[in-house]
């Protein structure tokens, strides 16, 4: 991932909740919203194709399942660097095609890096994920113990009652040792949408973790009964506008859980660009966690340029 040299990491500030008494969401507003951008005519032909070239370099390429192996996680981290067949590269005309990252949980950290030395950024699932209810010492611990394995980025998961009860001083006191642990590391705050009920508690903890120094703010971890939505992205970009306007910050956003098609990645992209426009458009800034999607960006470029559909069980499976 390369970083602007003139891009300035987020730093953390002091809670002021009076940011969070301002906060009403519209939920039949953000729903129309959210409606007009993902029924859109999408892109076509030639530009479609180079939309989903976008989207790879985009991807975290994930695999958090309890049978991960080092031998998954070596596959995963071979097709995160050749992510595409070499026909279909040279077809296309592009060289240099990575994900953004892959995503492992701490003791598949290893052998990513053993695979990767250094080319594409580990990110690691840490702090008591999925649920987040290990103790705090643990948490932090996790994180450290995963920073000097050599993740490069943290996804951290919430405690979800701080949002629930609206305890906004404990939901930043948490955030902020959190950022602390990861040094320079940069984290990725999982606010795990699908528990937090209302579209306005979904703004005010997008607030709270950008206020305590979330390099990057994140749908889901993917097993919520309810995961990545437009209507909950459309929300926290939103909150991440309003935070650049307010404090200069750019924060990145990561939509992860249930981005399986092709069609779901360039709905998310352009919420991206209709929202903060083309420069979050870029990996520090914007990230779709996934495991299948590349099997169907893969699949859709290989039509436009044979005019043919495979099989997924055709394409490698990372």
């Amino acid at each position: 991932m390369t970083i602007p040299h003139d891009f300035k990491r987020t730093e953390a500030m002091a809670l002021d909740l009076s940011w969070l008494n301002h906060i009403h969401v519209n939920k039949a507003a953000a729903d129309r919203r959210a409606a007009s951008l993902a029924n859109r005519r999408s892109v076509k032909k030639e530009y479609q194709a180079a939309w989903l070239v976008k989207a790879i370099g985009l991807i975290d390429l994930t695999t958090l399942s309890g049978d991960d192996t080092p031998g998954r996680v070596e596959r995963l981290c071979m097709k995160a660097m050749r992510p595409l067949r070499s026909d279909l590269v040279e077809a296309l005309g592009i060289s240099n095609v990575t994900t953004g990252a892959v995503c492992v949980y701490h003791e598949m950290i290893k052998p990513a890096v053993q695979v990767l030395q250094g080319r594409l950024p580990i990110a690691a699932v840490s702090t008591g994920f999925p649920a987040g209810l290990t103790s705090m010492e643990t948490k932090v611990r996790e994180i450290e113990l995963s920073v000097a394995a050599g993740a490069t980025e943290i996804d951290i998961v919430i405690t979800r009652q701080h949002v629930l009860t609206g305890n906004w001083q404990a939901l930043y006191d948490e955030m902020l040792a959190y950022r602390k642990a990861c040094g320079e590391a940069h984290v990725k705050a999982i606010l795990a949408t699908g528990d937090l009920v209302t579209l306005e508690n979904v703004a005010k903890a997008s607030w709270v973790c950008m206020m305590a120094g979330a390099d990057f703010i994140k749908t889901s971890t993917g097993k919520e009964g309810v995961n990545a939505t437009i209507p909950v992205s459309l929300v926290m970009v939103r909150a991440i506008r309003e935070f650049y306007e307010q404090t200069g910050f750019k924060i990145g956003y990561k939509p992860a859980g249930g981005v399986g098609t092709a069609k779901g990645a360039l709905q998310y992209m352009t919420v991206m660009k209709e929202e903060l426009g083309n420069e979050w458009l870029e990996p520090h800034l914007f990230r779709i966690g996934a495991s299948s999607l590349l099997t169907d960006i893969e699949r859709q470029l290989e039509h436009y340029v044979t005019g043919n559909y495979s099989a997924a069980h055709r394409h490698a499976q990372p």
